[in-house]
Protein backbone atom coordinates (compact mmCIF):
# COMPACT_ATOMS: atom_id res chain seq x y z
CA UNK A 1 0.00 0.00 0.00
CA UNK A 2 1.34 3.44 -0.54
CA UNK A 3 0.20 5.92 1.61
CA UNK A 4 1.14 10.10 1.22
CA UNK A 5 2.98 12.43 3.63
CA UNK A 6 -0.50 14.31 3.63
CA UNK A 7 -2.63 11.77 4.34
CA UNK A 8 -0.26 10.43 7.41
CA UNK A 9 -0.14 14.08 9.13
CA UNK A 10 -4.29 14.55 8.35
CA UNK A 11 -4.77 10.75 9.77
CA UNK A 12 -2.29 11.95 12.53
CA UNK A 13 -3.72 15.32 13.23
CA UNK A 14 -7.73 14.26 13.40
CA UNK A 15 -6.12 11.55 15.79
CA UNK A 16 -4.55 13.98 17.82
CA UNK A 17 -7.90 16.04 17.90
CA UNK A 18 -9.62 13.16 19.14
CA UNK A 19 -7.74 12.10 22.02
CA UNK A 20 -9.51 14.25 24.93
CA UNK A 21 -6.39 14.90 26.16
CA UNK A 22 -5.00 17.07 23.72
CA UNK A 23 -7.93 18.00 21.91
CA UNK A 24 -8.56 21.86 23.37
CA UNK A 25 -4.64 21.86 23.33
CA UNK A 26 -4.52 20.85 19.26
CA UNK A 27 -7.74 23.45 18.91
CA UNK A 28 -6.48 26.24 20.04
CA UNK A 29 -3.05 25.35 18.64
CA UNK A 30 -4.92 25.04 15.01
CA UNK A 31 -6.37 28.20 15.70
CA UNK A 32 -3.09 30.33 16.27
CA UNK A 33 -1.39 28.29 13.18
CA UNK A 34 -4.84 29.96 10.73
CA UNK A 35 -4.29 33.60 11.85
CA UNK A 36 -0.11 33.28 11.99
CA UNK A 37 1.84 34.62 9.09
CA UNK A 38 4.19 31.24 9.64
CA UNK A 39 2.45 28.60 7.68
CA UNK A 40 3.43 25.31 5.85
CA UNK A 41 3.42 27.12 2.59
CA UNK A 42 3.33 30.74 2.53
CA UNK A 43 0.36 32.71 2.18
CA UNK A 44 1.71 34.87 -0.34
CA UNK A 45 1.69 32.16 -3.21
CA UNK A 46 -2.29 32.62 -4.00
CA UNK A 47 -4.35 30.08 -3.77
CA UNK A 48 -1.68 27.29 -3.31
CA UNK A 49 -0.98 28.69 0.20
CA UNK A 50 -4.17 28.65 1.09
CA UNK A 51 -4.61 25.11 0.98
CA UNK A 52 -3.00 24.31 4.27
CA UNK A 53 -4.96 26.23 6.28
CA UNK A 54 -8.04 25.06 4.68
CA UNK A 55 -6.91 21.46 5.51
CA UNK A 56 -6.64 22.35 9.12
CA UNK A 57 -9.82 24.48 9.22
CA UNK A 58 -12.09 21.62 7.74
CA UNK A 59 -10.26 19.02 9.99
CA UNK A 60 -10.91 21.44 12.63
CA UNK A 61 -14.22 22.15 12.26
CA UNK A 62 -15.59 18.62 11.09
CA UNK A 63 -13.95 17.16 14.68
CA UNK A 64 -15.34 19.78 16.73
CA UNK A 65 -18.57 19.14 15.25
CA UNK A 66 -18.56 15.43 15.87
CA UNK A 67 -17.27 16.01 19.20
CA UNK A 68 -20.44 18.83 20.17
CA UNK A 69 -23.01 16.06 18.37
CA UNK A 70 -21.21 13.23 20.90
CA UNK A 71 -21.86 15.12 23.51
CA UNK A 72 -25.88 16.21 22.45
CA UNK A 73 -26.03 12.47 21.60
CA UNK A 74 -24.97 11.59 25.46
CA UNK A 75 -27.01 14.50 27.37
CA UNK A 76 -30.01 12.83 25.31
CA UNK A 77 -29.51 9.61 26.40
CA UNK A 78 -29.02 10.25 30.10
CA UNK A 79 -32.29 12.61 30.11
CA UNK A 80 -33.93 9.48 28.18
CA UNK A 81 -32.65 7.25 30.64
CA UNK A 82 -33.23 9.56 33.59
CA UNK A 83 -37.14 10.05 32.26
CA UNK A 84 -37.36 5.99 32.13
CA UNK A 85 -36.75 5.35 35.13
CA UNK A 86 -38.64 7.86 36.74
CA UNK A 87 -41.41 6.18 35.24
CA UNK A 88 -40.57 3.03 36.68
CA UNK A 89 -40.54 4.83 39.83
CA UNK A 90 -44.16 5.62 39.56
CA UNK A 91 -47.09 3.85 41.03
CA UNK A 92 -50.13 4.03 39.86
CA UNK A 93 -53.37 2.85 41.98
CA UNK A 94 -56.40 2.29 40.43
CA UNK A 95 -59.82 0.74 41.69
CA UNK A 96 -60.87 -2.18 39.26
CA UNK A 97 -64.12 -3.59 39.88
CA UNK A 98 -65.90 -6.19 37.22
CA UNK A 99 -69.00 -4.89 35.28
CA UNK A 100 -70.54 -7.80 34.80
Amino acid sequence: MKHSLGRSLIRWFTNLIRNSKYRWLIILGSLFYLVSPLDLISDFLPVIGWIDDGIIASIVITELTQFLLEQRRQKSSIKQEESFADLNNSVIDVEAFTVG
